[in-house]
């Protein structure tokens, strides 16, 4: 019997733990830090055997096959003794491919992809066709592969996701963007991360997709160097010979393989940011054969995403916005570029190999104060403290959102959006957005 080793018990992990168990494989979990209480109960439903705060070296390297979690690095030392033993290493993803023949639209990029991957969702979902969410969020692709059965799952994937794909094939592939993130994980080698990205397109053929956004320079560059199978979709802001989703005289027009438009002012998501985000969402459910008149009405009726350009309410004339989910430069470029008050901005945290020179024309013209929020602000200082802004260090949400009340007046909105990881602080970017929803609603 095979046996699979799966390396890290959250929702990837159980999930693909369920569906090997499922699938007659003999199946072990093992995670060095603890399993959430939820992930026990399902492991033990099925009679799979896990261990928590350990890798038991003799119960690992027996694998036939390691799926490993994609928070794990390839440098974690339980990694690289299953490589050295010569032990494949998948992803979650690419073992739950193999036991399903539904359709995948999978998002990927630097920026956009929850909230693209989320609207392309509801398309599908309010269309009435039988899809699952998957990837990022939503449960894991392998639990709803073991338990469910779906024709299309709408998946987001990260870099770390696509490093450990090898056959999984994407009928729709959505590239988003690409602008330096993660870098402390490759090697601070811009073109690892690049590649990493672009292995999204991997197994694609001629009756495949590739959905992208036509303006990003190194997307541009880099189709130029790979030899793509698939179908080009690419998608711009304004129009130009070749594309399939641009805006002219404030409509949004779509040209394949179903032309239609729709008011720009009708899109229920605003800002140039998900401009991109619903061309690449409305692209994609017309691939899928979805009406034009289900597609302009989901791209009018969508509620956004938890965490990203989220309003949390006003308080003595002052806006509240939680953008948690902008770990990366790029994101908090687009949150500040949306801004149209004085605005004090939250940021740092874990940084990942940030340049912060692309934000700064933007923090001149929007900023009125800076707060660093994290264990270790040199960076911040260094780069931004010479700009004369008023400037506070904090160390918890509590003080940073006080921090921020004090230096704003009616009229101005704070933004957290952090530019950095959550680590330092906090256990996710959740955890962090959530935080700071509750202590602004407690001013």
């Amino acid at each position: 019997m095979k046996r699979i080793v799966i390396l890290g018990a959250g929702e990837s992990g159980a999930g693909a733990a369920v569906l090997a168990k499922k699938q007659g494989l003999d199946t072990f979990v093992t995670d060095m830090g603890s399993i959430k209480p939820e992930y026990k109960e399902l492991m033990d439903q099925y009679g799979i055997s896990w261990e928590e705060g350990k890798h038991t070296e003799e119960l690992v390297l027996t694998a036939d096959e390691v799926i490993k979690s994609p928070g794990i690095p390839d440098h974690a030392p339980m990694v690289k003794k299953i490589k050295e033993k010569g032990i494949p290493v998948i992803s979650e993803i690419e073992f739950a491919g193999r036991y399903t023949d539904a359709k995948m639209v999978c998002i990927t990029g630097s920026n956009g992809k929850t909230t693209t991957t989320s609207l392309i969702y509801h398309i599908f979902k309010q269309a009435g066709l039988n899809v699952g969410l998957a990837g990022n969020i939503g449960k894991s692709l392998a639990l709803q592969v073991a338990l469910e059965n779906h024709d299309y799952y709408v998946i987001e994937l990260s870099s770390f996701q696509l490093d450990n794909m090898y056959d999984f094939r994407a009928h729709i592939a959505i590239l988003m963007n690409i602008t330096p993130d993660h870098l402390d994980r490759y090697g601070n080698e811009m073109q690892n991360y690049v590649d990493a990205k672009f292995r999204i397109l991997q197994n694609q053929t001629e009756d495949d997709a590739f959905v992208f956004w036509n303006d990003d320079p190194i997307i541009r560059r880099e189709l130029k160097r790979y030899g793509i199978h698939a179908r080009l979709y690419p998608f711009a802001q304004a129009k130009e010979e070749g594309l399939v989703a641009y805006t002219e005289e404030e409509k949004v027009y779509f040209t394949q393989p179903m032309a239609f438009n729709m008011e720009q002012e009708e899109l229920a998501l605003t800002g140039v940011h998900n401009l991109y985000n619903s061309m690449a969402a409305g692209i994609s459910a017309n691939l899928a054969g979805i009406r034009k008149e289900d597609i302009r009405h989901a791209l009018g009726t969508f509620q956004g995403v938890e965490h990203r350009l989220e309003h949390v309410c006003r308080v003595r004339g002052v806006e509240y916005i939680n953008d948690s989910k902008a770990t990366n430069v790029n994101s908090c470029w687009y949150a500040l570029q949306s801004m149209t008050t004085p605005t004090v901005l939250i940021l740092g945290g874990k940084d990942k190999g940030n340049d912060y020179s692309e934000i700064k024309e933007l923090v001149s013209q929007k900023c009125k104060g800076l707060i660093y929020m994290g264990l270790h602000n040199e960076k911040l200082h260094d780069f931004f403290d010479g700009m004369g802004l008023p400037v506070a260090d904090v160390q918890s949400m509590k003080d940073a959102v006080a921090a921020a009340y004090r230096m704003t007046e009616p009229g101005d909105t704070v933004l957290l959006s952090p530019c950095c990881a959550s680590f330092d602080l906090f256990t996710s970017y959740e955890d962090r957005g959530r935080q700071f929803k509750e202590c602004v609603r407690n001013l």
